[in-house]
């Protein structure tokens, strides 16, 4: 008797914490905690900061540090001063190499007439809703401390990523999906530290989606029937149920008990989420997705809207892998494939999302780990190294001014020379954008409260509307 009244309590407790999501009631936030505290839903959706301008992110990371001089941050001196002999920094010190002009040329692009290279004609049609920020800078020009310090704030540390940080301070709007779901086909650098959750509840972490014919494995049921897949699942959630019952106050044993609710209602969701089929042909055509294509870019941007669609809190897009990525140290005519393997689909996602409705609580932030010198690799080299001083990542939707460029280069794209953007600037920004103040999100871990800025960052206010 008493196991089914705690039972009861339970549920309701977990309904009450999300069904008050929109709420702001002076009960809401007892509610929330007494839901988590009693075995509630961990996820539960969180009442903000102040009112959000996005509700959902979609976060781009183009792995390998794409060139701000040949994307977004035209350098016309460079052609005038191509070759000239400067004090270059490359990865382990500093040496004498040549300026190099960008082979690409721009143009200006939308009623803004923000000017973009010849990489990226599509995105250039979505021009007055995109708003580049060209003054960004970090700490580190190795690609794998970089890449940890965009997605989690730390270049030394692995630390809960920003997708975590989200789960964790917002909650879900969908129980049968997971609040961050990562499309990844090949790994980036640092692996799956960059969308882990660290010491966050688990429950937190990115959940990794394979592109290809089995993008979750193990999704059918193995069981031969409904009413026996019922059964079997009534026993495990008794059993966890006791389990629970005699270790009170453990969040994380919640975690992974709500990680299996979430299993569970990924069978009878995800593939109808996966499933393109009542796609019409125009739509598919806008993202460039080929009959029987389930890997491309274009297949994970469209499937990215669709996550949204259906309440993922946060989606993330990894293109490419720690392999044949935009790191062109040898030519950057190589960054020529790398932007046609993105530039439609992303243009299309963004102009999908307007269309539908959804770009107006929608973010949508394009970013690398560094950008790449405005100088050769080397003596008769035609690549760029590492550049971490100076470089460009983009945002795109709620509360972003579109057709802007933020920030400013000196005339070869070597310093920053106004208004400078640390990386953890940028995840405020974004952060802020999502109702969350920076400096109140916090997780009290080994005596000390850490949070995704750590003890930096500024909220850019002057890219939003």
């Amino acid at each position: 008797m008493e196991f089914a009244h705690r039972t009861a309590r339970r549920d309701f407790l977990k309904l009450a914490g999300l069904g008050l999501a929109a709420g702001g009631a002076g009960i809401y936030r007892p509610l929330a905690l007494a839901a988590e505290m009693h075995g509630g839903h961990p996820l539960a959706p969180r009442r903000t900061n102040h009112p959000a301008r996005a509700k959902q992110l979609i976060f781009v990371f183009l792995t390998g540090g794409f060139s701000h001089v040949d994307t977004f941050d035209p350098k016309p001196r460079l052609k005038v001063d191509e070759w000239n002999i400067v004090s270059a920094v490359h990865l382990r010190g500093t040496d004498d190499l040549p300026l190099m002009a960008s082979p690409f040329r721009f143009t200006q692009h939308g009623e803004s007439g923000l000017p973009m290279s010849e990489l990226f004609p599509h995105l250039g049609g979505v021009a007055d809703d995109l708003c580049v920020i060209r003054s960004l800078h970090t700490d580190i020009i190795e690609h794998f401390q970089s890449v940890l310090a965009m997605h989690t704030g730390s270049a030394t540390v692995p630390l809960p990523s920003i997708g975590a940080w989200l789960s964790f301070g917002l909650g879900t709007l969908n129980s049968n999906l997971p609040s961050y779901v990562v499309l990844c086909e090949h790994p980036p650098y640092g692996g799956s530290q960059v969308w882990d959750s660290n010491f966050l509840p688990p429950v937190h972490q990115g959940v990794r989606i394979f592109p290809g014919d089995r993008p979750i494995p193990d999704l059918n049921s193995s069981a031969p029937s409904i009413g026996l897949h019922d059964l079997e699942q009534r026993m495990l959630r008794d059993g966890n149920d006791l389990h629970a019952m005699a270790r009170p106050g453990d969040l994380n044993l919640a975690a992974r008990q709500t990680s299996f609710d979430i299993a569970r209602g990924m069978m009878r969701v995800a593939p109808e989420v996966f499933d393109l089929a009542r796609e019409t042909r125009e739509t598919l055509d806008l993202y460039g997705v080929r009959r029987r294509d389930n890997k491309s870019f274009a297949w994970q941007c469209l499937v990215a809207r669709r996550l949204i669609e259906n309440g993922v809190r946060t989606v993330e897009l990894v293109d490419t892998g720690s392999n044949n990525n935009w790191d062109a140290h040898g030519n950057m005519q190589d960054h020529r494939p790398k932007a046609l393997r993105v530039d439609q689909p992303l243009a299309a996602l963004i102009s999908d999302l307007k269309r539908r409705g959804m770009l107006e609580d929608t973010l949508v932030a394009i970013c690398t780990e560094f950008g790449r010198t405005p100088w050769t690799d080397k003596i008769g080299g035609k690549g760029r190294n590492h550049y971490a001083a100076a470089f460009t990542c983009l945002l795109a939707g709620a509360g972003v001014k579109g057709g802007t460029a933020y920030g400013q280069t000196d005339e070869h794209g070597i310093s920053i020379v106004a208004n400078p953007v640390h990386v953890h600037d940028y995840h405020a920004t974004i952060l802020h954008l999502m109702g969350i103040d920076h400096e109140h999100l916090t997780y009290r871990y080994a005596g000390r409260d850490f949070r995704l800025t750590d003890v930096h960052g500024r909220v850019v206010r002057d890219v939003l509307t």
